[in-house]
């Protein structure tokens, strides 16, 4: 009898669909089965990369190699023929094996190092210049704008040093970022500047972890890096491969991991630049069927995942980049649309039954499944994240549970529920049980990354959580010595939402870059409808750094809490136990270990000797949003000491009355003494 999974054992709810979850797991097992033919794992036979594209031999001569099966003649053209279609540097069909692979062999001085070049590639009625599917180098002419690929030795000067480098993420972390927004000045930023400028303020501000977009090669700069052209190849506007692996090599030596934002789910459309009608086909790496081939909502072309050629192509692209520029592992991006036949686009999913309607793409979970059993298996660290709206069941399950084997899932209901607040509720309409719900609601055996915003809750035409509270008074407003009511308003939620939504995670937190000290204004990258400028795609560092603005206020806070929550080993990990919800006071308590988390939501009511139950002992403040170094007034004094009350109604349960003052509008955190017993109550 076959053994049961534990995602079934888990959840008695899923029982109905037990067909569907062991038959996508008995799916990916095939599927491997199938392509290890020949091979001893995994990792042994994602090598694509190692086989297809350009490379140079000890020897010294050049070999390249190109999967086009309806080509009828493929032709090297570059600096090194004129841009001429020469004969000796025509590619020959390479018999047995897979078909339609071309080959090309070539002495050392037929091509050298930083040479531009392309295929011409020939089909029945046509041909066309084409970048290598497997080009690990693309640049674009300044002049021209035309993309060719380069050839690119490594450099000697460059040597890893981070063998021994392992990660410490409990918790886990993130600082989501951009290399070419991350700078000052209104223009694009390069690796060398990350790495010298913005590193050393992650690390200062206590991230362990930093998610890089827009990384692999993309024609459009104002796709934020989600259309990519060229899956092997490191994003060339931002500078060399070699200066990203010394911005990974620093990152590693300051104890931060790497994630790679990665993108699986699609491709860009563009034929001179990407994969499209690379071999004068569009069906090489994608859907043959039209309404399955080109996305619906996102203009641009989908991956068919039943191709084994396309298996091999994106699992060897993980392999790429974990061996190659030594990333720590992936925030896939795009998933939902990967799980479903229609993208999930217009769906609910208010129930079971939403995920399993015979509208699953079970290639594509096949992919994703096996993607995830490889990473693990070369790098056991690793870290993988599914940026997922839907909720499926399973997605950060291991496999052996019978799970798709991401290890988190992007909790993108907390954003949504955030600013949908701030949208529609007033102040006093703000209940703690609702708050605590959308933060802790999650399925037991999934962890999640929790955050108020990552960079999709800043484009042009929405506003950051900072410019919802604050709006235009951020531009008037923000000196030191200015009271103004709606920015200590702005201030106070800013603090108190990151705080409750770090403090109830359950896998890892995620900021992204600026938001830390409440970076004002939308991102908004160069185009024509505002006239090319770079000046909302910056980030604007001397506004924290400055100490006449109150942005340095919120940073510090950010500090602390990350601070807070690091001092604590597995703190993701540790039972929250709600102590209190009172929606009428608008009060919220909850512990996590020794650490009591009290919040205030009321706009106008402080509360003097507010009790909570709690167990019995004594507590102090360790951390307050109401702290002038926070940009608060100083009104909960850190210094005295709480001692509980028993109540022979509640002491038998073994929780105790804990009495406190809070102020409207703050929140702080109590670290219970061991071993300490509260005060005998007053006869």
């Amino acid at each position: 009898m076959a053994r049961k999974l534990n995602i079934l054992k888990n959840d008695p709810w899923l029982e109905p669909y037990a067909p569907a979850i062991e038959g996508r797991h008995a799916d990916a097992v095939r599927t491997e089965k199938r392509l290890l033919q020949g091979w001893d794992s995994l990792s042994d036979f994602a090598n694509s990369h190692k086989y297809f594209g350009l490379h140079r031999n000890t020897d010294g001569t050049w070999v390249f190699r190109e999967w086009a099966p309806n080509a009828t003649g493929i032709t090297l053209i570059g600096d090194f023929s004129g841009w001429q279609a020469l004969p000796q540097y025509a590619l020959h069909k390479v018999e047995g094996g897979l078909p339609g692979i071309w080959e090309g062999k070539f002495d050392p001085d037929a091509m050298s190092d930083g040479q531009l070049y392309k295929m011409l590639v020939s089909w029945p009625g046509g041909q066309g210049e084409r970048i290598p599917a497997y080009a690990d180098r693309v640049v674009q002419d300044p002049q021209t704008a035309i993309f060719s690929a380069q050839i690119h030795m490594p450099s000697k000067a460059f040597r890893w040093t981070d063998k021994n480098f392992t990660p410490d993420l409990s918790p886990l972390l993130i600082y989501e970022c951009h290399i070419g927004m991350a700078q000052q000045t209104e223009g694009v930023g390069t690796y060398d500047e990350f790495r010298k400028k913005i590193l050393p303020r992650i690390a200062a501000d206590g991230y362990n972890a930093i998610q890089i977009m827009a990384i692999q090669e993309h024609p459009y700069y104002g796709s934020f890096g989600y259309h990519v052209s060229n899956f092997f190849a490191a994003s060339s506007r931002f500078g060399t491969p070699e200066d990203l692996k010394k911005l990974i090599n620093e990152a590693h030596s300051l104890g931060i991991a790497v994630i790679m934002d990665i993108v699986h789910s699609h491709a860009v459309k563009n034929e001179n630049e990407g994969l499209g009608r690379l071999d004068g086909t569009p069906t090489q790496y994608f859907h043959a069927d039209p309404g399955r081939r080109e996305h619906p909502a996102w203009d641009s072309l989908c991956f068919d995942y039943g191709k084994d050629e396309v298996l091999h192509f994106l699992l060897s692209n993980c392999k790429y980049w974990l061996e190659e520029y030594h990333f720590d592992g992936f925030r896939f991006d795009g998933v939902t649309s990967m799980l479903y036949f229609d993208h999930g686009l217009g769906k609910a999913f208010t129930n079971y039954g939403d995920y399993y309607d015979g509208g699953q793409d079970t290639d594509a979970i096949v992919y994703l499944t096996l993607a995830n059993k490889l990473i693990h298996e070369l790098k056991p660290t690793a870290i993988t994240i599914a940026e997922e709206m839907s909720g499926m069941p399973g997605l950060a399950i291991p496999f052996r549970d019978g799970g798709i084997g991401f290890d988190y899932r992007m909790a993108m209901g907390i954003p949504d529920y955030w600013i949908k607040t701030l949208k529609e509720k007033k102040d006093e309409d703000w209940h703690p049980t609702s708050i605590f719900w959308e933060l802790t609601n999650r399925r037991a055996d999934e962890k999640t990354i929790s955050y108020v915003e990552s960079h999709d809750q800043a484009l042009v035409g929405d506003k950051t959580v900072i410019f919802r509270l604050i709006d235009s008074k951020m531009y008037w407003h923000m000196m030191v010595d200015d009271n103004d009511a709606d920015v200590a308003r702005g201030m106070a939620l800013h603090k108190m939402i990151r705080l409750v939504t770090l403090a109830t995670i359950n896998g890892g937190y995620l900021n992204f870059m600026g938001n830390e000290f409440g970076h004002p204004e939308w991102i908004d990258f160069p185009r024509e409808g505002n006239g090319w400028s770079y000046k909302y795609a910056r980030r604007q560092w001397d506004l924290v750094d400055r100490e006449d603005l109150k942005y340095r206020f919120l940073n510090a806070f950010d500090n602390g809490m990350v601070e807070l929550v690091s001092r604590v080993h597995n703190f993701q990990a540790k039972p929250i136990r709600k102590l209190w919800e009172k929606d009428d006071d608008q009060i919220l308590a909850f512990m996590r270990g020794d650490l009591v988390f009290v919040f205030n939501f009321n706009p106008v009511r402080s509360f003097q000797d507010y009790g909570i139950l709690a167990p019995g002992g004594v507590y102090s403040v360790v951390f307050s949003s109401d702290d002038p170094a926070f940009g608060g007034y100083g009104n909960i004094d850190c210094t005295v000491e709480h001692f509980t009350r028993p109540d022979p109604l509640y002491s038998p349960a073994g929780v105790e009355w804990l009495p406190l003052y809070l102020p409207a509008r703050t929140a702080m955190v109590l670290r219970k003494h061991p071993a300490r017993r509260g005060r005998k109550p007053k006869k």
